[in-house]
Formats: structure tokens, C-alpha cells, sequence
């Protein structure tokens, strides 16, 4: 081997000094950086759609097991270990009823299970489905009737209405006499004995839309407190309560707020009374959450591109239907029920003929928050029909269930073959829309960028609309998703006037 010369014999030999190494290692360790900055975003991502467990399933899995007690010693083992769970396991209590606007409802109980609380949908009907409002069927965890002996940390009241002739009644007003078999909450006395026992005790209560004037207020919990709720019950809340015109007002233990426009803002508010702000912005994040201006700017500005990057149109087209176009949503166990429920909602609302299809053998679904939803009809039944849109909610294991769907994928095929629309949100234009062919002359977006790269200029677009696909980002955006769908199907007008009737704006 040649020998290595050293310095004396060689002037211009100069031995590799510690600082060389590090130059040659730099663009490695830039590798490797990168490479644990994606790792870390997918591992963020993927647990997000996770629901937390307890802190005490995990710890119960790294500590041994106590030692003997003697019963004294086990008596105040049993206090203490009461006293730690009472503090780390928040308790929610969320009733429903036939009529429940079910946007307040799912959004309330999606984002607080997100922040790790232990929520019960609880019927006040006298089985455990109930059919909410705009046709959309929920399976409640309990009845009413068994939880008057459970400690609630939190009850949340959403309301109970209906869309008429494009306003909003609400079948809480007692002078309407409600659907046709169908208990209100406010009417519900076991209902009102829990939360009236909840206020009296100085635990959190909180309603939206119509029930802090029909249900809180005619129950004397607002006295002396400021209140909001839906604008057309503003003079009955005025009876019982401070009225402002807040999105989220938070006062003493009550916290009410204004319609399915600020659900998310109310839910977000709850986790923080609940957890603290350092939680409520942890569950925000992976949300996608728009502020209030950004709304507004996505109805009002008719510019593809305002400052906040909301919706994108490329390759501008004339999307064309019926005066009800037919509409495909497909569900699975999995879905994200938040983005599934928004977008049959509003879909709804703008008289569109939706048809929800089980992916599955059962028409029963178990969400990714594990809200329980009924389809209409399941999907090998739906595929016989044509559609003017196709549109998948997300959620991982949603996704992942449509990907492998050979029926689903071969309507979708057929969908984009016919030059006809369809549209994805969050997981599912990566998971189910790219691996099969059908992104590939299109721009889109998906859940924060990183199961594929985006085009560089839509990658912070909330709606990206390309041609014949529209796409979006996740629960969030859901709102905009779907608005975006309506005026593109049945006119800006439409669309503005959804918004307004919905508190978006």
C-alpha cells in the first residue's frame, strides 16, 4: 500500500481536520433532516386520526402492580385514585333527538373526543337512532335515561330544527309543536333535571343555536349571565339572558353560541374550558380551522385567490345540472364523520338529491370518532344509479376503505370517463383518487400535503377546483368544500345564501 506521507515530507499535505469532516457530513445530516421533518409530519398526521386513549391505559401498561393494602390503606388508595381520574378524564354529555341539527351535534362530539374527552351522545327518543335533521340518521352511545346517575363535566345542547323554504325553523319552538312523534329536548324533564343539577353544582353547561333561548333560558340558567344564540331567537333569549351578538360567549360556567357556522369555534371554545388553550390549539391544528374573515372572504371576494389562499379555480369550467343535481356521498367505517356530516348538510340544504351509500355489508358506519351514522342504502345498490357528482369525505380508515372498494373505484372511473364531476376531500385524494389514475392531469390539494407532493402555487389553498375535480384540505375547509360545491352546481347566489342562513358569514 502506498504509504501516507506525513507533513514534513509533503508541505502542500494537510490532515483532515474536524471541521472538513463536518463539511462532508453537512449535506447528509440536510438528508437526513428532511427525511425526519416528513417522517414526523406522516407519524402526526396518522396519530391524529387516532382517538387518544386514556392516560391510564397507558400507564397501567408501565407500572407494576400495587402491593397489598390493608383496608384502611385501600380506602384512601380508592379516594386518591378517584380524585386523580376525576381531574384527567373529562366527562361529556351531548343528548340528541329526532330533528338534532346534526352539524352542532357531530362537530361538537368529533373535536372534543380529539382532545381526549370522554363523550356520551345520549337520545332523548326512546331508542338510541334518531333521525336528524336534513336526513341524516345518527346511532346514539346511550339513552338519556341512563345517564342521570353519571357526574358530567360538560353537557353540550345542540339544537333541533329544520330547513323550510330556505329558513330556519326549529322545532325546539313549543308554538310549532315539532315533528310528529318527536320529544324536543327542552320538553325532555329528565333532560332538564341533569343539566339544572349540573348548573346548581358549578359544572360547565353550554348550548348552541336555538337552545340557549328555548332550553337554557326557559329553564332560568341564563339569569344575570350574557348569552348568544341564533339570531331569530335573540328577543326570547332577551327574557332570560344578556344578549350579544358574540360567535362564542363564554360567561361564568355557561357557554352558548349562535348556529352551524360557529360549531367549530364553539367546540374549539369547550376544549379550552375543559383542557386549557394549550390543548385546544393542539386539536385545532390538524383541523385545518379557517378564522371567521377567512370565511367571509370565500363568499364575498369573487377573485379566485384572496390573501388567505381559500379557493383556487384552474381551467375554469361551467359545471352544469339539474335544478336538484343527484349526488353520491360514500361512508365508511372510518370516515371522517365531521367532513361526511358538513357536506351531506349542506348539499342538503341547497335541495340537492344526496344519496349517502354504505361502502360496506351494513348500512350502520362507526366514524372515526366513532359516531355512528346510517346510510341510506349501501353502495352495491347506490352504483346503479348515475350521479352529476361523486364527492368522498376522508379520514384514514374511510380512505383506505374506498381505495379497496372495486365498485367505488369503477364508479369513479366511469364518473371521470363521462367527463362528469366528482371531488375528494382530506385523506382521500391521496388514498383513493391518486393511486387509481384519477388525479393525473389535475391540480389539487389534500390533508397538509405530505402523502404526495402538490403543485407549488395550491399548495396552501384550502378548495382547489381544477376543471371537472374539486378537492380540499380537511374538517375545516369542509365548510368551504362544500359551499365551493354549490355554487359551482347551483350558483353563487345559492351559495351566499347558505352561508348567511348558516352563520358562516
Amino acid at each position: 500500500r502506498k504509504r501516507v506521507p506525513d507533513s514534513a515530507a509533503h508541505p502542500c499535505y494537510r490532515p483532515e481536520t474536524l471541521l472538513d469532516r463536518v463539511e462532508k457530513a453537512e449535506p447528509r445530516a440536510r438528508n437526513c433532516r428532511r427525511f425526519l421533518e416528513i417522517h414526523n409530519q406522516q407519524v402526526k398526521m396518522a396519530l391524529s386520526h387516532l382517538t387518544p386513549l386514556s392516560p391510564f391505559t397507558t400507564l397501567a401498561r408501565r407500572l407494576p402492580p400495587f402491593p397489598a393494602l390493608s383496608s384502611a390503606t385501600s380506602r384512601r388508595h380508592n379516594r386518591i385514585s378517584f380524585s386523580v381520574m376525576a381531574s384527567a378524564v373529562r366527562k361529556v354529555l351531548v343528548p340528541i333527538a329526532n330533528g338534532t341539527e346534526p352539524m352542532e351535534a357531530v362537530i361538537t362530539v368529533d373535536v372534543l373526543r380529539r382532545a381526549g374527552a370522554d363523550v356520551t351522545v345520549a337520545s332523548v327518543e326512546n331508542q338510541l337512532r334518531v333521525d336528524a335533521c336534513h336526513g341524516v340518521k345518527i346511532v346514539a352511545d346511550a339513552l338519556i335515561t341512563d345517564c342521570v346517575d353519571t357526574v358530567f363535566d360538560l353537557i353540550s345542547l345542540p339544537a333541533v330544527g329544520t330547513l323550510t323554504n330556505n329558513h330556519f325553523f326549529l322545532q325546539f319552538a313549543v308554538m310549532l309543536g315539532g315533528m310528529p312523534g318527536a320529544s324536543t329536548l327542552k320538553d325532555n324533564k329528565t333532560l332538564e333535571n341533569i343539566v339544572k343539577k349540573q348548573a346548581s353544582e358549578g359544572r360547565l353547561y353550554a348550548a348552541i343555536c336555538a337552545a340557549p333561548a328555548v332550553a337554557l333560558g326557559s329553564w332560568g340558567l341564563l339569569k344575570g349571565l350574557k348569552a348568544t344564540c341564533y339570531p331569530s331567537f335573540m328577543e326570547q333569549l332577551a327574557s332570560s339572558a344578556t344578549t350579544v351578538e358574540s360567535r362564542v360567549q363564554q360567561d361564568g360556567k355557561a357557554v352558548t353560541s349562535r348556529g352551524p357556522g360557529t360549531a367549530m369555534e364553539y367546540s374549539v371554545a369547550l376544549v379550552e374550558q375543559l383542557f386549557g388553550k394549550e390543548k385546544a390549539d393542539e386539536v385545532s391544528g390538524p383541523l385545518v380551522r379557517s378564522s371567521f374573515s377567512c370565511l367571509s372572504l370565500f363568499i364575498l371576494m369573487p377573485s379566485k385567490h384572496t390573501d388567505q389562499f381559500i379557493v383556487a379555480e384552474l381551467n375554469k369550467l361551467q359545471w352544469t345540472s339539474s335544478s336538484e343535481p343527484k349526488i353520491l356521498v360514500p361512508i365508511a367505517d372510518g370516515s371522517e364523520e365531521m367532513e361526511a356530516v358538513m357536506i351531506i348538510d349542506v348539499l342538503r340544504r341547497a335541495k340537492a338529491e344526496v344519496v349517502v351509500a354504505s361502502v360496506g355489508d351494513k348500512l350502520e358506519t362507526v366514524a372515526s370518532r366513532k359516531v355512528k351514522l346510517v346510510a341510506d342504502m349501501l353502495l352495491d345498490e347506490a352504483a346503479k344509479l348515475s350521479y352529476d357528482l361523486i364527492v368522498l369525505p376522508g379520514g384514514l380508515g374511510g380512505a383506505q376503505a374506498f381505495a379497496s372498494s372495486e365498485t367505488l373505484v369503477n364508479l369513479l372511473k366511469k364518473q371521470s370517463e363521462s367527463d362528469r364531476y366528482y371531488g375528494a376531500i382530506c385523506a382521500s385524494p391521496a388514498l383513493v383518487l391518486e393511486p387509481h389514475g384519477l388525479l393525473k392531469v389535475f391540480i389539487f390539494t389534500t390533508f397538509y400535503h405530505i402523502f404526495i407532493p402538490l403543485h407549488p402555487s395550491e399548495a396552501e389553498s384550502r378548495v382547489v377546483i381544477d376543471g371537472k375535480l374539486i378537492t380540499s384540505r380537511g374538517p375545516g375547509t369542509s365548510l368551504e368544500f362544500s359551499l365551493a360545491i354549490v355554487e359551482k352546481l347551483l350558483g353563487r347566489e345559492k351559495a351566499l345564501e347558505l352561508a348567511k342562513t348558516m352563520l358562516v358569514m
